[in-house]
């Protein structure tokens, strides 16, 4: 009966959101609060295992996922994304050009949440497109299986980050081993898209083409662009190795587990960025703060809508759900990661969004960590690389491609979904891979 129940509530979740088209957090909330009261709490207990949920959930993601709205806005306001991308171009050359690309997503695309780094990056694809006379998805499919690997796999994005801290696992390690997984799912991708892309016609529209590009005497030297977008990775994945590498009385290691920690680290690279790429370049602080504010702005619902599944995620433990789920799991054939990243999956397709699918399938999962004994750094990576798989109508990025690139529906499943598909399955047999070795 406590299954069932569950059943219920996921798909009451799916319908709320697909056909009532409510907002995710308060469909969360109402599923939250049917699923505790149907599994016995009285509704003022699983009200306060919904508060519970959210301020545990919340607690030190709100910081990261903050500064990591910070650092992706000063990255691109400063047009150091803009500086990455045309070195990067002009390094590999017109045979190589989408390998660049590819290269520009990875590194744009751990600073920058997927929609920004979308946004940001299209029009610098046209004009490369346009410059080169390549086609159009040659040029722009690798550069978006990055964008898409680094949204799925990497913290700081928000669905890696809150499922690590569910799970509570390494965010160093998690980094390291998403890393690993995101080079290979990005490189193996780009192959087998880059040549089936040319028959495919893209023709955006005029109006894509007017995003305005800086001057190059204007823009953020390439080094300190390199540096200050991958600055997060370096201090949190410098920790995590040396974590492992040297003695625990090592004051190095000490030293680096504090500019490590992923809060610390955010800090630390939005404090470097604001001056290299703001102050440094004649920028007054008064507008830098209000570029921030900006950014900040734009993640709140990203923010409530993990609160949801935090407050889900609290009220399955709470009514002994997530024991009962345990129990059945205990001794079971089936691989957990393997049921994981099938469970993120089904959701993904369901209900479109990657981070809904991710943070749900994390909850009704959360007790199969400590009953199977799984690496909950590879369970994190599980539910990332099932919560990208195959992408369509009922996905906000769906749309976001189809329109930039004014493709058919047909066309657009034919080329984004089919993109989307590819890294999620490259990236499950990435982690059962990584999970022989570990």
């Amino acid at each position: 009966m406590p299954i069932a129940i569950v059943l219920i509530g996921v798909l009451l979740l799916l319908l709320l959101i697909t056909v009532g088209r409510f907002n995710a957090f308060i469909a969360f909330i109402i599923v939250s609060l049917f699923v505790g009261v149907a599994e016995g709490l009285p509704v003022l207990d699983a009200l306060s295992a919904i508060q519970k949920g959210i301020g545990s959930t919340l607690s030190s993601l709100v910081m990261i996922l903050g500064f990591g709205a910070m650092l992706g806005k000063l990255v691109a306001d400063s047009g150091a994304a803009q500086h990455i991308t045309e070195k990067l171009v002009a390094s590999f050359g017109l045979k190589r050009v989408h390998w660049a690309l590819m290269l520009t997503g990875l590194i744009v695309g751990i600073p920058m949440f997927y929609t920004v780094g979308f946004v940001i990056l299209v029009p610098l694809v046209f004009t490369v497109a346009a410059s080169t006379g390549l086609p159009l998805l040659y040029v722009g499919l690798p550069m978006l299986a990055s964008l898409s690997v680094t949204h799925g796999f990497l913290p700081p994005h928000p669905a890696p980050t809150a499922i690590a801290e569910m799970f509570h696992a390494d965010m160093g390690l998690t980094l390291l081993l998403g890393l690993v997984l995101a080079i290979p799912a990005a490189v193996l991708a780009v192959p087998i898209f880059a040549k089936r892309s040319a028959r495919f016609k893209a023709q955006p529209l005029k109006e894509f083409f007017s995003a305005e590009l800086l001057p190059h005497d204007q823009l953020p030297s390439f080094g300190t662009s390199l540096f200050t977008a991958l600055l997060p990775v370096i201090l949190i994945g410098a920790a995590a190795i040396l974590r492992l590498a040297l003695a625990e009385d090592s004051l190095l290691r000490k030293a680096a587990e504090v500019v490590g920690d992923p809060v610390l680290a955010m800090l630390i690279s939005v404090l470097v960025a604001i001056y290299l790429l703001g102050i440094r370049r004649g920028r007054k602080m008064s507008e830098v703060s209000d570029s921030l504010a900006k950014a900040v702005s734009g993640i709140t619902m990203v923010l409530l809508i993990i609160g949801g599944a935090g407050a889900l995620k609290e009220v399955l433990v709470e009514s002994g759900v997530s024991d009962y789920i345990g129990g059945l799991m205990k001794g079971s054939a089936l691989s957990p990661l393997l049921l994981a990243w099938l469970i993120a999956a089904v959701l993904r397709v369901s209900v479109g969004s990657a981070t809904v699918a991710g943070l749900t399938a994390a909850g009704i999962t959360l007790p199969v960590v400590g009953q199977s004994g799984a690496s909950p750094e590879l369970m994190t990576l599980a539910i990332g690389a099932g919560s990208i798989f195959f992408s369509h109508v009922n996905d906000g990025g769906f749309w976001l491609f189809k329109e930039y690139f004014n493709l058919s529906i047909k066309d657009t499943i034919a080329t984004w979904s089919l993109l989307e598909t590819t890294v999620s399955v490259i990236g499950l047999i990435g982690v059962l891979v990584l999970d022989v070795f570990m």
